[in-house]
C-alpha cells in the first residue's frame, strides 16, 4: 500500500485516543459503496492520500465536497469518484447524509508500489496529519456547541 496507508494509519492513531464523541472507521472502499458509510452522521472527516503531483509529498490539504464539484460526472457504479457518490447520496437519501463532510488529504509520493511501509516523507508527515484531523474534530465540536 505504501503511501496509500496514511489515511488508515492516521485513523488508527485517532482511534487510540478513545474520544467518546468520535467514531472511527477504516475503510478501503470507493464508488457507491461509500454512501451507506456516511449515513447517520452529522459530521464526517475523511482522511486519505492524494496524489496531485502539485505539492511536496507530505503536504496536508483540507477540502470540502464543493472543491470536487468539477470532478462530478457520469461513470459506471464502480468508477464513481467520491464527489459523484456524495451527490448521488444527497439526491437519494438527503436526510441520511451528513451536514458536513471535510477531507484531510496528504500528498503522497508513491501509491503504486505494494510495500508494508510508507515513504519517509509520509512517515514524517503522519504526526502533522493527526494534528490536522484533531483540529477538524475540534472545529466541528465548536460548531455543534460541544467544545
Amino acid at each position: 500500500m505504501t503511501d496509500d496507508a496514511i489515511g488508515l494509519e492516521v485513523v488508527e492513531e485517532i482511534e487510540s485516543m478513545h474520544m467518546a464523541d468520535v467514531e472511527t472507521r477504516q475503510e478501503a472502499i470507493g464508488g457507491l459503496d461509500i454512501i451507506p458509510q456516511l449515513w447517520g452522521y452529522k459530521h464526517v472527516v475523511i482522511v486519505d492520500a492524494i496524489m496531485t503531483q502539485m505539492y511536496e509529498p507530505g503536504t496536508i490539504m483540507f477540502f470540502n465536497p464543493d472543491d470536487f464539484e468539477e470532478t462530478i460526472g457520469d461513470a459506471s457504479a464502480h468508477d464513481i469518484n467520491l464527489a459523484t457518490a456524495m451527490r448521488i447520496g444527497r439526491e437519494m437519501e438527503p436526510e441520511m447524509m451528513p451536514d458536513e463532510v471535510c477531507f484531510v488529504a496528504i500528498e503522497a509520493e508513491d501509491i503504486g508500489t505494494v510495500n508494508e511501509g510508507m515513504t519517509p516523507k509520509l512517515v514524517e508527515a503522519k504526526p502533522s496529519a493527526v494534528k490536522a484531523v484533531l483540529h477538524q474534530i475540534e472545529r466541528l465540536r465548536s460548531q455543534s456547541g460541544k467544545a
